[in-house]
């Protein structure tokens, strides 16, 4: 079929936005057309060739929902009509990761995936009979996307998919960070660091999980006025003397939880210091950039603070991303907040100068 898609042709170009071909799903995919999508700071780092896994050219876009057309041999968890949120983060359930409780690390189709191709290691997306590849096995910024079947969750029709595709990266991350990776625990004490979708999820989060103080740490007021509105208790501006504020406002102790949702080699190392000695516990969700280091004081660590890496916020997708639009549906989430701006599939490069400029905090494509 032909579909009209957002092509990275070139790192450091804007996307083209064009017709492309798309074949039907083979065994155990799924056709999805697609309602809605997030514009994320993954897709903005992979276009701009920062990434040292990117490829081209490949159709890109992750934060996606939409609805079932259509499926193909051995589907068995999704019929037409199904409401799905897509994950670039599988769950297979079979795997050695998948059967641990352990990790949300699924290893069925992760090499393939890697590379820009579907299990079978093809293509469904093609022009003038080349491939076009996959970007994260998911390529959402499209009217339609084939994808595994063990890459969907199936979520509640009710949903306002504008407002659950955001579960399918960005705040799911940042809940997931603070409920699933951290287990944040009731009348504890939070430290975010960063305002963003993630770091905004990381504080909902923890509110969810009953902390008693959650300090949210960001460079705009704005954003910081956002997270006050998502549970935050305290916030504050950061800068170089953030660690010495955040001691003085724990009685010298630090975070039992710290979190780093930016990405900056240098927030990341606040996060470790501002964690309490003992059993601070400082989360690391922000994706840093190619080549650099997190530069930690070996003592740090020798008193008892831990430092954990966190991928999709530890969420097992086609498990845990139905119950937290379900916690939304519930009125416990305040997605709306997150909703800033409203595009079409041909403003994509539009949602990326609004990420340059840090206006509002997620662009969506409509779809419809």
């Amino acid at each position: 079929m032909k579909i009209r898609a957002a092509v990275l042709e070139e790192f450091g170009q804007p996307l083209n936005v064009q017709e492309v071909d798309l074949a039907e799903p083979a065994d155990g995919e799924v056709l999805v057309r697609l309602e809605a999508c997030g514009v994320c700071h993954t897709d903005l780092y992979t276009a701009s060739g920062a990434d040292p896994s990117g490829y081209a050219p490949t159709v890109l876009g992750h934060e996606g929902a939409g609805v079932v057309e259509a499926t193909g041999p051995n589907v068995t968890d999704v019929q037409p009509g199904d409401h799905v949120v897509t994950l670039f983060s599988p769950q297979c359930r079979e795997c050695i990761h998948c059967i641990d409780p352990r990790t949300n690390l699924c290893l069925a189709i992760r090499d393939q995936q890697n590379k820009g191709y579907l299990p079978d290691g093809t293509a469904r997306l093609s022009r003038d009979g080349e491939p076009i590849r996959h970007f994260m096995g998911t390529s959402t910024f499209a009217q339609y996307t084939v994808m595994p079947q063990i890459a969907l969750a199936r979520i509640d029709p009710e949903a306002p998919l504008d407002r659950a595709c955001l579960f399918a990266c960005g705040l799911s991350t940042g809940l997931g960070a603070a409920m699933f990776t951290a287990k944040v625990g009731p009348g504890s004490t939070c430290a975010v660091f960063g305002a963003g979708m993630v770091g905004l999820g990381a504080v909902a989060g923890a509110r969810l999980q009953g902390a008693e103080r959650i300090i949210c740490v960001d460079l705009s007021q704005e954003r910081l006025d956002l997270a006050t509105g998502q549970g935050a208790t305290e916030t504050l501006i950061g800068g170089e003397d953030t660690v010495d504020k955040l001691l003085e406002m724990t009685d010298g102790f630090g975070a039992d939880y710290t979190f780093e949702a930016t990405g900056n080699v240098n927030v990341m190392r606040q996060a470790v210091e501002a964690a309490r000695m003992g059993w601070g516990l400082a989360t690391m969700c922000g994706v840093a950039g190619k080549g650099e280091t997190l530069d930690v004081v070996p003592r740090l660590l020798i008193t008892g603070r831990r430092v954990a890496g966190s991928s999709f916020g530890g969420v097992t997708g086609r498990d845990q991303v139905p119950q937290l639009v379900n916690r939304y549906m519930a009125g416990d989430i305040d997605v709306d907040a997150f909703l800033s701006h409203r595009i079409t599939l041909d403003e994509v490069n539009k949602g990326f100068d609004l990420m340059h400029h840090q206006d509002g905090i997620r662009s969506v494509i409509d779809f419809t």
